[in-house]
This record gives structure tokens, C-alpha cells and sequence, in this order.
């Protein structure tokens, strides 16, 4: 035992004094060529990342006003204060948490399950179905969305028409107005967010793709069903990927902007039902001028998708397994 361990000092000292070693020409000129290639990257970090992060936190203690600069004053945390009893702060997050409870589980399911249905092989012609589901991801946002406000149109809407078929009178003043109804906009917005879900298909078939064929063989062997498999290996054995698509789903929607600002502009229309928060700080800062207030309002939504981040992050042990771990 004494042997062992005067071996085991023996390689951690020479590890140490390796570890401090000058490095060699070589490896100096290959950090050199390392930096420089990563340089832009850093570059671009910087000037269009860190420094408007920095500048953004200083206007949030400050009155700014877009309208008028040359009177800006100290404001201290006046901002952070008004932001925080702002009613309108509040009712906006609580619009962008509704709508988060709503796509985002709708959203993974969808795509989770059209990447089960494309990677089994008893499904023919797969390249053309992925295709099919992945290309209107490819289309511009604003084009997307400006097509379905016409599907979704009360009068000349197909889905309407689709519900009138069901005995329904959706068409008219008395049927669905998708963009009128603070209830039915949230699911207008989930519609219009599903037709985009090919991306996230895509990076769950390339994880169902990954996952080793023998274990389902032996499951099968041992008398395992669909569900069964399913549950005990695919689901496990993807959830970091599902992990990974629910972290960056979560923060795309706490950044919701384009929809609801092409369809209503800033104006909350109908009944602050699209007022999300992105959409009210683009209101405050550069409709109303109020740059401090609308920085402070930048902030805040920035710690509000740290913390929930972060609070994924601190759940994730109890259901991501990766397979280096121990289940």
C-alpha cells in the first residue's frame, strides 16, 4: 500500500512540475495562431455584446431621453423602482408566462413526437417528410406571419371555414376573432410559432439517431413493447437533448417580439393581450423615448431569464441522465 502511494505523489509531482513547464516555441506560436483566429469572435463579443450590456446598465440609472439627450440626469435606482411598481412590467411578464405555459410544452411535444414518427422505419419516403416539416422554419418570420393572419382571418380565414364544417359558426362578427380576444391570441401566437417547429424536430431526430440500436434490440427480447421502450430507454436517453430544447425555448419565448409587433405593433392590442415583455420595453424606449427606463426594463428581463434558466438548471439532475452517469 505505501508503494502505491509513494507512486501515486510520484506522478502528481511530476503532473505539477510539468504543469509549470515553459511552453515551447511550438506551443507559443500555436496559442498565437489560436487567438487569432478566435480574435473576430472576441472582437465582435465585445463591441456588440459587452459594451452595449454595460452601456445599457448605465442608462438604467440614469433619465435618458431619446427626444431630448442633452438633459439627462442622474436618476439612481428611480428607474429599477418605477419598473418594478409599473403595472404594466407585471401584466406583461404575467402575458409571456401564459403564453410560455402554453407553446412551450405544446411545442416540445409536437416535436418530439413528428421526430419518432420520421425515424421509424416503417415510415416510407422520410427525406421528403422532413423536408416537408423542416422548410417552414426556413421562411422569413415576418412573411410567415403576415400568411397566417390571413388563415386566421374571421371572415376568409380556412381554419374558420374548417370549424364551420364542425356545426360551429366561426366566420362573422359572431365566430372566433383569433387577434380580437386576449384568450384566442395566445393560441393564434402558438399556431403561428408550430409552423416553425421543423428545428426542433431536427436536433431530436439527430438524438433518437444517436441513441445505440442494441439497446433496443435486447429490450425486445426481452419481451419489451413499444412503451416500454420508449419510457425506459428513449425518453432517458433523451433527455439531454429534450433538456437543451427546453433551455432554449424558454429564453426565445421571454424574448417574444416579432409576432406580436408585426400583427399589432407596440399597441397591446387586443386588451394587452400581445403586450409582451420585449414588447414593452421596445413601448417605453423607443416609442415613448424613455431610454433609462426602457434599459431598466432590459435588465429586468434579463434576471427574470437568468432565473428561470437557472432554475431548469437546478431541476435537471432529477431528470436529464446522460449516459456516462449513473441512473
Amino acid at each position: 500500500m505505501s508503494d502505491l502511494t509513494d507512486a501515486v505523489l510520484t506522478a502528481r509531482r511530476g503532473r505539477s512540475r510539468e504543469g509549470r513547464r515553459p511552453a515551447t516555441p511550438m506551443e507559443r506560436r500555436e496559442a498565437r495562431w489560436g487567438f487569432a483566429f478566435i480574435s473576430p469572435w472576441i472582437v465582435g463579443f465585445v463591441l456588440f455584446w459587452m459594451i452595449p450590456m454595460l452601456a445599457s446598465l448605465v442608462f438604467s440609472v440614469l433619465d435618458f431621453q431619446l427626444t431630448d439627450p442633452d438633459q439627462t440626469s442622474f436618476a439612481g435606482l428611480g428607474n429599477w423602482e418605477r419598473a418594478l411598481s409599473d403595472p404594466h412590467t407585471w401584466s406583461s411578464l404575467l402575458v409571456t408566462l401564459r403564453f410560455t405555459l402554453l407553446f412551450l410544452p405544446l411545442s416540445l411535444a409536437i416535436a418530439l413526437g413528428l421526430a419518432l414518427l420520421l425515424n421509424s422505419r416503417y415510415l416510407r419516403a422520410t427525406a421528403f417528410f422532413r423536408l416537408l416539416f423542416y422548410a417552414p422554419s426556413m421562411i422569413p418570420l415576418v412573411a410567415g406571419v403576415l400568411i397566417w393572419q390571413q388563415v386566421l382571418n374571421p371572415q376568409t380565414g380556412w381554419l374558420n371555414r374548417l370549424i364551420d364544417l364542425t356545426g360551429y359558426q366561426a366566420s362573422g362578427t359572431s365566430g372566433l376573432r383569433w387577434f380580437d380576444n386576449p384568450v384566442l391570441v395566445l393560441f393564434a401566437f402558438s399556431f403561428i410559432g408550430l409552423w416553425g417547429v421543423g428545428n426542433a424536430m431536427m436536433i431530436n431526430l439527430a438524438g433518437l439517431q444517436g441513441i445505440p440500436t442494441q439497446l433496443y434490440e435486447a429490450a425486445a427480447i426481452d419481451g419489451a413493447g413499444w412503451w416500454r421502450r420508449l419510457r425506459s430507454i428513449t425518453l432517458p436517453l433523451l433527455s439531454p437533448v429534450m433538456f437543451y430544447n427546453l433551455v432554449i425555448g424558454g429564453v426565445l419565448i421571454m424574448q417574444y417580439f416579432v409576432v406580436p409587433w408585426v400583427l399589432f405593433g407596440a399597441t397591446g392590442h387586443p386588451e394587452g393581450g400581445s403586450r409582451f415583455l420585449l414588447v414593452h420595453f421596445y413601448q417605453q424606449a423607443f416609442v415613448f423615448g424613455n431610454m433609462g427606463y426602457g434599459a431598466a426594463l432590459a435588465w429586468f428581463i434579463f434576471i427574470v431569464v437568468a432565473a428561470l434558466t437557472a432554475l431548469l438548471f437546478g431541476t435537471a439532475r432529477y431528470w436529464v441522465h446522460y449516459g456516462s452517469e449513473r441512473s
